[in-house]
């Protein structure tokens, strides 16, 4: 299996490299956002010495962690497999003795991600060097503890997307649905603000959502500003929302598969 995972990413980081315009473009999309939310809230925290006591420092820190946060948990499904189903080619490989999904589809987020921190990180030293933030509360501690919470926030994450992306197998209008799950993870996973600005109503939500598990944990956890307990319930958070996940996928694929037909793909 190992051998298949090998030969897998020499294929698709190969083909990563074949759409340099198109990383650029993504590249764009993924850095104006949290560039803008930074450069407004920043400034707004410095004008009033602070905001829901979060300083200048304290948003600087959030949305440059955010940057590599969200390349390291975000993924790519819907537009690598959706078309599959839609056109038919699907077919090729559903006559390899490997799930499309949890093998090509997977690497191919994976390949993706790396091509993209490989540019990322260049531009993200620019902007330290702009924003001058503090990392002094970063410990080696909470990076490390940082890593299984990547990996969960991005299987979690990844399985949302696939179940999403095989919805394609019952209507062409997945894009759509993709659209307001994305806008969900936007607004409950700590993209736009930090969660401890909104709502009171809305924090209480969120803290049971899978979204905040894939941005505002692990960033939360990276900058150390969590107690040990909320540490514990989110890991285990986690845990329940890709059980969850998992199951939801395995049940939709199989009755997705099991109505897929292509003609002369």
């Amino acid at each position: 299996m190992l051998q298949i995972y090998r030969r897998l990413w020499q294929v698709n980081w190969a083909e990563q490299w074949q759409y340099r315009a198109n990383l650029l473009m993504y590249l764009l999309f993924w850095l104006v956002s949290p560039i803008v939310y930074l450069a407004v809230w920043t400034t707004v925290a410095r004008e009033q010495g602070s905001i829901s006591g979060l300083s200048a420092n304290d948003f600087t820190t959030y949305y440059l962690a955010l940057l590599i946060v969200d390349n390291l948990t975000t993924q790519i499904t819907i537009h690598s497999l959706a078309y599959k189903i839609q056109d038919g080619t699907l077919s090729g490989e559903l006559m390899r003795p490997i799930h499309p999904i949890l093998t090509n589809t997977l690497v191919n987020n994976l390949a993706f991600k790396a091509l993209m921190l490989l540019v990322l990180i260049p531009v993200w030293l620019i902007l330290c060097v702009l924003f001058r933030p503090d990392f002094s509360g970063v410990t080696a501690g909470n990076v490390l503890l940082a890593v299984p919470a990547l990996a969960l926030g991005f299987g979690i994450n990844f399985l949302f997307g696939a179940i999403i992306t095989c919805v394609a197998f019952w209507t062409t209008r997945v894009y759509s649905l993709n659209e307001f799950y994305e806008a969900l993870s936007i607004m409950f996973g700590g993209q736009f603000v930090p969660l401890v600005l909104l709502p009171n109503g809305v924090q209480q939500v969120a803290q049971f959502l899978p979204f905040q598990l894939r941005l505002f944990f692990p960033i939360e956890l990276i900058l150390g500003k969590l107690a040990p307990e909320a540490i514990a319930w989110n890991f285990a958070l986690g845990v329940l929302w890709f059980v969850i996940a998992l199951v939801l996928f395995s049940w939709v694929w199989r009755a997705g598969v099991k109505r897929f037909s292509a003609v002369g793909a």
